[in-house]
């Protein structure tokens, strides 16, 4: 017989961006608690409001599904003493089976006799396993957690009633003082205590008490509604995914309305406007048909419509206020100067071990600067990054970003444009914060791109120097992040990024004025270098590049970043061509035979290889093939200098079919592997090939 169990976790009102993921961690863990405990079911159901977390599994077996399995105990003889009794290490295997040696039965594995016994264990009700699920409760992890009362028990918010019930009976278990039961509770406001009649009313029942479970429904009841104000007003209401999931989670009854401002603060610039509707007050802003934004709002209200008109009023005076003050900020922003807001930033300190933002900007400029000569940029388009640089951070200063943070930058780019700077400088200024999360929009222009990098190169050596270093999930100033901006820059961009040739240029250059720059470099390159491999890693994997591919590329003697991109595209693309496995396995061997070779000569494999040693024809035709490559390597794309190095291959082949490399003769063993050294430098500079698995 099939039942049907529910499980709610009734809570003091939880952060909206809390509930979906948690609820989500109570799905998987009790699934996984059920294929634990050998319980079989159909499907599991995800319920979610402000105030609870629940799931229902469906069509869940009666009871776990009984074990009949073979156990292995000790070797024969151990299990038999001299005189052919059963030792203690014998009785006590079949004890803890619960069975007796008269179960026992000798099995052979590997030459060697062992005790065996068949164990039947019945399985239990699902009743009786259901009762664990306070463990599963216990097991869900929140980004902050709280303890109340007297409890060292720490969750998300106070626990204040728990409903276990397979199908319409009361599964007992208790966490703290809570104890199951079938009483939930209705909407704070509108409903009262809720009796749920059974695992499969609980919608319904709850419903009644002006509560909707389902966050799919309520959110398709709040689109409904949308919908409904958009035709009777005539206008668009942009529903932003985010938003949308985080107002649903902020309710448990919606009821959407239209609220207004005055139309004189569409003067303001719109990302403000927006930024106050979305981000403070979580509304959904208004446009035309064109896109125009409107003087209205739509808000989602946490009830009924009754007194809605009181509900719209509160709202529209809330919001009045912030626009009022963003007003103000606005038109007292006009009256300062770039000049002066850049000189305000030599007294902002940017961190205490690093010194001030103006420092930083210094640096940021003079690391823009070497980047933009790398990329080839024009005279005038130096002038204009530098000019971009010595000012993108004047924004800080204003008193709009001081109110609204998420507006640096969209203001920078703004006022730079009122003020008469470049469009070119403005738009820099703006981009450089991209991407402001790990998969978010990257830079568009070159100068946006080349100043983001800068900047953020500039933050990850600068605490890196300070000994300020990720570590396990701690990283306060977000450089995992933004080096994983950068590697997304780069890849995009396609730039020559030599990370090592780069991060020594820009350490030089810092040193060379350290009054200027605020700090002296002195942390170790290969710290810097071995964390944005990190956040490489990430990256191809994202790109669904196979981990062994990875490797390769990560672990190649180039550190560049395009290279790495470029060789991980060309590998994952050809690693199921037929001739992969016979070339890499051919090269591979060249690099192990080349770490030989440079454990025994060190510097000295950097000599010449004498034709003169030669012994063979085989010989002769891989060094001329070799010669042939190296002259074109670096005047090829990675793409043919893959195809060239996988046509060494039955070269390769044949030298070794012919040739010992080991050979007792020094000069021509020594010269051998100098041979095979410039092979393997040429591989390893494109990719570890030797870290592939091929099957």
């Amino acid at each position: 017989m099939a039942h049907n169990f529910l499980l709610e976790i009734g809570l003091e009102e939880m952060p909206a961006h809390v509930v979906t993921p948690s609820v989500i961690q109570l799905k998987e863990k009790t699934e996984k608690f059920l294929k634990e405990n050998r319980l079989t079911f159909d499907s599991i159901e995800m319920f979610s409001t402000p105030r609870r977390l629940a799931i229902r599994i469906n069509e869940l077996a009666d009871k776990q599904e009984d074990i009949e399995e073979e156990a292995k105990g000790p070797a024969k003889k151990i299990a038999l003493d001299d005189e052919g009794n059963w030792s203690k290490a014998a009785q006590g295997f079949v004890r803890g089976q619960g069975l007796t040696p008269d179960d026992i039965f000798f099995k052979e594995i590997k030459g060697v006799e062992y005790v065996h016994v068949n164990k039947f264990v019945k399985g239990e009700t699902a009743k009786t396993i259901l009762a664990g699920m306070v463990d599963v409760i216990k097991s869900i992890s929140f980004p902050v957690s709280m303890h109340w009362a007297s409890y060292d028990f720490r969750y998300i918010r106070p626990i204040h009633w728990l409903v276990a019930l397979l199908d319409d009976e009361v599964v007992p278990f208790e966490l703290l003082d809570s104890k199951t039961g079938r009483c939930s509770r209705g909407h704070r406001f509108l409903g009262q205590e809720a009796t749920i009649k059974s695992a499969t009313t609980y919608e319904s029942d709850l419903k009644e008490q002006f509560v909707l479970v389902d966050a799919n429904e309520r959110q398709e009841l709040i689109v409904k509604q949308i919908v409904a104000l958009e035709a009777k007003q005539n206008f668009k209401v942009t529903l932003d995914a985010e938003l949308m999931e985080e107002v649903n989670n902020l309710v448990e009854y919606p009821t959407a309305f239209v609220g207004n401002f005055e139309a004189k603060y569409l003067d303001i610039p719109e990302e403000v406007l927006i930024t106050s509707m979305k981000e403070h007050q979580r509304y959904f802003y208004v446009t035309d048909n064109d896109g125009k934004l409107l003087p209205h709002f739509v808000s989602v209200r946490n009830g009924n419509a009754e007194h809605i008109d009181n509900v719209i009023k509160g709202n529209e005076k809330v919001l009045t206020a912030r626009l009022e003050d963003a007003e103000f900020f606005y038109r007292d922003d006009k009256e300062l100067s770039i000049a002066e807001c850049v000189e305000k930033l030599k007294q902002v300190t940017f961190h205490e071990k690093i010194g001030s933002i103006y420092e930083k900007m210094q640096r940021t400029g003079a690391v823009a600067q070497l980047l933009g000569q790398k990329l080839g940029l024009t005279v005038a388009e130096l002038a204009l990054l530098q000019r971009a640089s010595d000012i993108y951070k004047f924004d800080l200063m204003t008193n709009m970003v001081g109110e609204f943070p998420e507006l640096q930058g969209i203001m920078g780019e703004k006022y730079a444009l009122m003020q008469g700077e470049n469009p070119a400088v403005a738009k820099a200024i703006r981009e450089h914060y991209l991407p402001v999360s790990s998969e978010g929009d990257l830079p568009v222009s070159m100068l946006g791109a080349i100043l983001a990098v800068s900047d953020k190169i500039d933050s990850v050596m600068s605490f890196f120097n300070a000994g300020m270093i990720p570590s396990g999930s701690n990283d306060p100033y977000g450089l995992r992040r933004q080096t994983y901006g950068i590697v997304r820059i780069v890849a995009k961009m396609g730039w020559d990024f030599p990370l090592s040739e780069i991060q020594e240029e820009i350490a030089t250059l810092i040193n060379s004025d350290t009054t200027r720059f605020g700090i002296e470099v002195t942390v170790a390159p290969t710290q810097v270098i071995d964390f944005m491999k990190a956040r490489m890693k990430q990256y191809l994997s994202t790109k669904k590049v196979r981990h062994d591919i990875i490797e390769a590329v990560i672990n190649a003697d180039s550190s560049n970043l395009t290279t790495m991109v470029e060789a991980a595209t060309i590998l994952k693309a050809r690693h199921q061509e037929e001739d992969f496995k016979p070339s890499i396995e051919a090269l591979t061997r060249t690099i192990n035979l080349a770490a030989k070779g440079y454990d025994l000569l060190a510097a000295d494999i950097e000599v010449a290889v004498e034709p003169s040693l030669f012994e063979n024809d085989a010989e002769k035709a891989l060094y001329d093939a070799v010669t042939k490559v190296e002259a074109s390597i670096k005047t090829e794309s990675l793409a043919d200098n893959y195809d060239a190095l996988k046509e060494l291959y039955p070269l390769i082949e044949a030298y070794f079919e012919e040739t010992m490399v080991m050979v007792e003769d020094e000069k021509v063993k020594n010269n051998r592997l100098r041979q095979l050294y410039r092979i393997a430098r040429m591989v390893r500079s494109f990719a570890s090939l030797d870290l592939l698995v091929v099957k």
